[in-house]
């Protein structure tokens, strides 16, 4: 009987299975794996070299306007709720009122000043971050670099007095790049705001005017005094609600003029008037053009 030298071959014993101690760890990076190569086009995932502009501009946008929206329902609400404490007040000159009403005013008009607060912060910021977004990418669009750095525009709102005249500025140069995008405009016209941002410019200067004497009024003592104080919040909220509504259709406005429209609702254009159209060619009659 052969035998392969060093005689049998011992059979091992069967390992018995460890306990699970976690996953491996090595005391130095693995040298085994992909190889270090660089990616191949055929292999790569379809990227973006240059990030679109327009397309940041209009995520933020939506953001934006329907935070405008929930803006302008707060924004009623408080305006009801400082109506109804007036009311109030002027049914306790002659009577007393309940206890349980008083309450529930109360709850109701501090609730909506804390919501509409946070609101109008949160707000805000989307609204500035969309309108940085918006003119670059409308300077890019024409060509052109802003005169206005974005941390100026920023400062702009914030700081008070430069708030009534830099946002209504800003917003005008962003309406005449993008007119000037549509060829409605020549580009070293000077800046003109249309209608509608003249409009929205004298609603947020209004709102800004009203709301500093609003908060002076605030430190005043006195019956009359708590009385016009309800009055001036109440005027101040309805303007807060028209600014959030007027605000959220410009930029809607905006937007429809920097994004290149849908080729689904083109069908639902139609032509008002031609300028600057040569007229048609008239095609030959039948018997014209057999001769």
């Amino acid at each position: 009987m052969a035998t392969p030298p060093g005689g049998p071959r011992r059979t091992r014993p069967p390992r018995r299975p460890r306990p699970y101690t976690g996953p491996p760890s090595y005391p130095a990076p693995p040298r085994w794996g992909f190889p270090l190569l660089a990616w191949r086009w055929p292999l790569a995932l379809p990227t973006h070299d240059r990030v679109d502009l327009a397309e940041r501009a209009a995520a933020t946008a939506a953001t934006a306007i329907a935070a405008l929206w929930v803006t302008a329902g707060v924004a009623a609400l408080a305006t009801v709720a400082e109506v109804w404490r007036y009311v109030l007040l002027l049914l306790s000159r002659g009577e007393a009122l309940s206890r349980a009403v008083l309450a529930i005013s109360d709850a109701l008009v501090g609730t909506t000043g804390v919501i509409l607060l946070l609101m109008g912060v949160l707000t805000g910021v989307f609204t500035v971050l969309w309108g940085l977004r918006a003119r670059a990418a409308a300077a890019e669009r024409i060509g052109v670099r802003n005169a206005r750095p974005d941390w100026q525009v920023v400062a702009g709102v914030l700081v008070p007095g430069l708030n009534l005249l830099v946002p209504g500025s800003a917003m005008a140069e962003l309406e005449h790049c993008l007119l000037v995008a549509e060829g409605d405009r020549d580009q070293g016209a000077r800046p003109s705001p249309s209608l509608r941002v003249r409009f929205w410019w004298a609603l947020w200067a209004a709102t800004v005017l009203v709301a500093l004497l609003t908060f002076g009024w605030t430190f005043r003592d006195g019956v009359q005094a708590l009385a016009d104080g309800v009055v001036l919040h109440a005027v101040n909220d309805a303007l807060v609600a028209a600014l959030a509504v007027v605000t959220a259709r410009l930029v809607d406005h905006l937007m429809r003029l920097l994004l290149p429209p849908d080729p689904t609702e083109l069908s639902r254009l139609r032509v008002h008037a031609v300028r600057a159209a040569p007229p048609p060619e008239r095609a030959p009659r039948p018997d014209t053009a057999r001769r």
